[in-house]
């Protein structure tokens, strides 16, 4: 009889080791996804992520910033830069800046971005050489997303530690008689003449024929007639 009730007690459910067992099971679990979901946010903030994942239209954006500074490339709309430094995301790369440095976010517009993604509601523009690119922002447009001012999103600690009339002293000397950051003419932004993903404009030439082009750069002109193609 008491060999029968050892056999009857070893068969008998083991409630406390099962619960040990499935506490291990879910701590295992919960720290997978915790890895997981880390990975995945280190991911999204890469440019990679653009590219893969959230915006299709944006591909040629992505290789604008994979472009090699001092090589001719081609911009986000397919046409020929001369030199790819004229595109800014090409040497905020080589700097070691990421799309988020520039293209700041928040939860609640990340949750709008994707939405638009998944339904296909964002913004295009019908292009000869990739079908459709994403509609260009202005440097205002960005920074009103995340409640800044545009000059802001350039002139910061993390980026360009300077105010505008600190960045007016460093050039007033490099462009001869007319200096391209002193704002003599009211509501000019950084992104008027510096362009991320096509080449930058010199602003002044709409005015002044004289106006130096630097390598890569095109006319106030010839922007318009790339951005209206």
């Amino acid at each position: 009889m008491e060999n029968e009730k050892n056999v009857v007690d070893a068969a008998a459910p083991q409630p406390k080791k099962s619960k040990k067992k499935l506490g291990i099971i879910a701590g295992v679990v919960a720290a997978v996804i915790v890895v997981a979901g880390a990975g995945f946010w280190v991911w999204h903030e890469t440019p990679g992520f653009c590219g893969a994942i959230c915006h299709t239209p944006m591909d040629p954006y992505l290789a604008t910033y994979e472009a090699e500074p001092g090589e001719a490339s081609i911009d986000k709309w397919g046409n020929e830069v001369s030199d790819a430094k004229a595109m800014t995301a090409s040497y905020h790369r080589v700097a070691g800046a990421t799309c988020l440095d520039c293209h700041e976010s928040n939860l609640s517009l990340q949750i709008a971005e994707g939405m638009s993604w998944i339904t296909g509601s964002y913004e295009v523009k019908a292009n000869e050489t990739y079908g459709v690119v994403a509609v260009e922002r202005s440097i205002d447009e960005l920074a009103e997303a995340v409640g800044k001012d545009g000059e802001s999103i350039c002139l910061n600690e993390a980026c360009h530690n300077m105010t505008r009339d600190d960045l007016a002293a460093l050039t007033a000397d490099e462009y001869g008689h007319r200096n391209p950051h002193v704002d003599q003419h009211g509501n000019t932004t950084c992104s008027d003449c510096h362009k991320a993903h096509r080449a930058s404009v010199n602003a002044c030439s709409a005015c002044h024929a004289d106006s130096i082009i630097p390598e890569g750069w095109v006319t106030a002109a010839e922007g318009k007639l790339l951005a209206a193609a």
